[in-house]
């Protein structure tokens, strides 16, 4: 719980960083928003513009008419051959701040006066010519203190300014990283108001005098021009670009110039050497073209606005994915987590591109790099934490259980109870019978038989692991092993049965080998109870083990130290005698008060399934032993030897103690426990 809580915490904290970065707003994050706003441009379906044609004065026109500039009766009469073809305005993005040194301006100006044509002027830092302003209706007050003011402007000269039928400003307004994406619909030079470009072609294709703007606390909220829908734009009078459109061209010197019926006809410098270009979204563009852009836009109606509140809704929509990954990162399977992470590139994206079309400029870069870096960090913490618990189970557990249980223990590391708790084991206790023949033969090559005791120990081991049991320790030549710890095991008293029975059919096949090799055979005893205990992690804080304490794990070892005694290979407790009766054959040998103990339990011991045991006769015995009936008990324990050889020892055992209690009889009183001196 500490640990998702860890988790949780790092998550929340890398959200909280992204929601303050984005408040901020610094130039990484509002160039990442630009240019996801830029993607969608770029992947938007182009269009091409019914309201414009653009006349370029490209190299062809130029080997045509001479080096630039033209004396302007050649302008003049493109002017006259567009309005012959029925343009309704005339576009010209040139400035003319001076006379024309050829004496041109006659007809000129004569043609301005007789056509509605645009002519253009700039914003500047020191001025030249007569910059024309353009007279406003604003709804509000202080509309010069929103809109971008410049020192100066370059105007036409006085004749052209004064006969023209609107004059535009050009410029273009760059974002931070230099990329034109917005532009200006209104100046102001020294106070007084100007339109661009595209704002006065539009007043002019319209037919109207002037236009209008609406301002509000929060800055310019709309421009417009009678006869189009309002315009919304930004606080700073600037309106978003929608590149999608392509123009019909034609070469100024061509012959044919295309259907220009009702069109606005764009005069344009494309030839190496006079024309500006800029950056745009879509890539390096004429700055006409960035006029054109917007003025088509304009009459389209095919705006592109963000809303100031976006900010807020993207603000919202970061932190509830930031929350979602969060918690998946927590609490939801890799998988999810994985499938989450596809969402959150996708879904922001797609969503986006939906408003987009929509004519709405929607951020999804932040929302999205929150809700991913936050998944992120949530995650490789989880990662990181899972791995450090993996590593420390395995380090653990490693030596106790079987690599396929601590493979699981490390999937699902909850399947662990760590830390004393209480609960049902299982426990074996094994140890080597005839070690001290084995030492003699060995003699002083104590590498031989370490080498031997480590063939045993192996043997005997893999048997535990095999069978879900954990190796709890070695303890010199003897074993201690559990079940149902740490993992879950209902059948853990069968399984330590069914463990002690291949053990000893491990030792016979282990003794075959050794035999053959001159060493002595190796003998085993082996003792099972099962009993509620404490287990966990025991130790110093130095160094601990993961082991069980308690009665019932004393009482196993005591079990393992009569099988010797009682000539058996296996001594069970009560309750495992209970759990596997009916699997497995058994038979009860005592009832024994262990050493350092004053009740009595039975003892039993098991054999393999389809073993012959004699138990109602043997149960008789019992009770003729227990009755103090000793001729009748010993002569059953003769005839039970003979029929069972591999109890031969037990029976033995017996009648050599009923013959001591014929002498010295217990008297009624007799509680028939027998009181154990050995460990």
């Amino acid at each position: 719980m500490k640990l998702k809580l860890l988790i949780l915490l790092v998550g929340l904290g890398v959200l909280a960083a992204m929601m303050a970065l984005r408040v901020e707003d610094p130039f990484f994050i509002e160039t990442a928003r630009l240019k996801g706003l830029d993607y969608y441009q770029r992947k938007q379906k182009t269009l091409k513009a019914d309201n414009i044609v653009v006349v370029e004065i490209d190299e062809r026109s130029l080997e045509k008419y001479g080096q630039w500039p033209w004396k302007r009766t050649v302008l003049a009469d493109g002017i006259k051959r567009a309005f012959d073809s029925e343009a309704s305005v005339v576009a010209l993005p040139i400035i003319y701040a001076e006379n024309d040194r050829l004496g041109g301006d006659a007809d000129f100006v004569k043609v301005l006066s007789e056509h509605p044509v645009v002519t253009s002027q700039s914003a500047s830092l020191k001025g030249k010519g007569s910059p024309v302003p353009r007279g406003v209706a604003t709804i509000g007050e202080g509309i010069t203190d929103w809109v971008f003011a410049y020192p100066a402007a370059i105007g036409p000269t006085k004749d052209i300014g004064d006969n023209s039928a609107g004059v535009g400003m050009l410029l273009t307004a760059p974002e931070l990283d230099g990329v034109v994406r917005r532009l200006p619909l209104i100046v102001s030079v020294k106070k007084e108001l100007y339109p661009t470009l595209p704002l006065e072609v539009l007043r002019l294709f319209g037919g109207e005098q002037s236009y209008q703007a609406k301002l509000s606390q929060a800055g310019v909220e709309a421009v417009r021009v009678p006869g189009f829908p309002p315009i919304k734009t930004d606080a700073n009078a600037r309106v978003w670009i929608n590149f999608k459109y392509t123009f019909e061209t034609v070469s100024f010197a061509s012959d044919k110039w295309p259907e220009m019926k009702g069109k606005v006809v764009v005069f344009a410098l494309t030839a190496e050497g006079l024309a500006n270009t800029v950056a745009t979204p879509v890539g390096i563009k004429y700055g006409h073209e960035v006029s054109m852009q917007s003025l088509q836009m304009l009459i389209d109606s095919a705006r592109l606005e963000r809303p100031a509140e976006f900010d807020l809704y993207e603000l919202g929509v970061g932190l509830g994915m930031g929350l979602i990954a969060v918690c998946a990162a927590v609490w939801a399977p890799y998988w999810f987590s994985g499938m989450l992470v596809v969402l959150i590139f996708t879904c922001p994206y797609f969503a986006g591109f939906d408003l987009f079309n929509k004519g709405y400029l929607a951020d999804y870069t932040w929302p999205t790099a929150a809700a991913f870096l936050t998944w992120s960090a949530a995650i490789f913490m989880r990662f990181v934490s899972e791995f450090k618990q993996k590593q420390q189970i395995k380090k653990q557990f490693g030596t106790y259980l079987s690599p396929a249980m601590v493979d699981k223990l490390q999937k699902n590391p909850e399947l662990l109870r760590l830390g004393g708790d209480s609960r049902e084991l299982s426990i074996m206790f094994t140890d080597v019978r005839g070690f001290t023949a084995i030492s003699e033969h060995y003699g002083a090559d104590v590498q031989g038989l370490t080498k031997i005791m480590n063939r045993y120990m192996t043997a005997m081991t893999q048997a535990i692991l095999d069978s879900q049991g954990t190796l709890d320790k070695y303890i010199g030549d003897a074993q201690m092993a559990f079940w149902n710890a740490p993992l879950d095991d209902e059948k853990h008293a069968l399984h330590a049965v069914e463990t002690g029975l291949v053990m000893l059919g491990s030792l016979k096949a282990f003794n075959d080998e050794v035999t053959r090799e001159g060493v002595p055979a190796f003998g085993m005893g082996l003792g099972i109870n099962t009993g509620t205990v404490v287990v966990g992690n025991m130790g110093s804080s130095q160094r601990f083990d993961y082991t069980c304490l308690g009665d019932s794990v004393n009482l196993a070892s005591r079990l393992e130290g009569q099988s010797k005694p009682y000539g058996v290979k296996m001594v069970i407790g009560p309750k495992t005698h209970d759990y596997v009766k009916h699997l497995y054959p058994t038979l009860e040998l005592d009832c024994i008060a262990v050493k350092g103990k004053k009740e009595g339990v039975r003892i039993y011991t098991v054999f393999e399934k389809g073993t012959n045991t004699y138990w109602q006769s043997h149960n008789r015995f019992l009770e003729s032993y227990r009755a103090r009936d000793w001729n009748a008990a010993a002569a059953s324990a003769r005839d039970l030897a003979s029929h069972m050889p591999f109890m031969a020892d037990y029976y033995a055992m017996m009648i050599e103690r009923i013959e001591d209690l014929s002498k010295n009889d217990p008297g009624e009183g007799w509680d028939t426990v027998f009181r154990s001196q050995s460990k």
